[in-house]
């Protein structure tokens, strides 16, 4: 079995948990704002949080 370095674990649950919090709030805006495409792509590409961010400040539908 091959040792386990914690400061690679540290930083694969910390970026994990990054990518979880923002696509959590990225899938829920487009579940809401009925954008289905954007649904999809958010579930289904990882990148760090990079792409839900990205919807969140430019791409979601704005309510007035």
């Amino acid at each position: 079995m091959l040792p386990i370095d914690k400061n690679l674990t540290f930083l694969l649950v910390l970026l994990a948990t990054w990518e979880l919090v923002w696509k959590g709030m990225a899938l829920w805006k487009a579940s809401k704002n009925n954008q289905k495409n954007w649904f999809v792509a958010l579930l289904l590409i990882n990148s760090i949080g990079i792409l839900p961010i990205l919807y969140l400040k430019l791409f979601q539908k704005k309510h007035r």
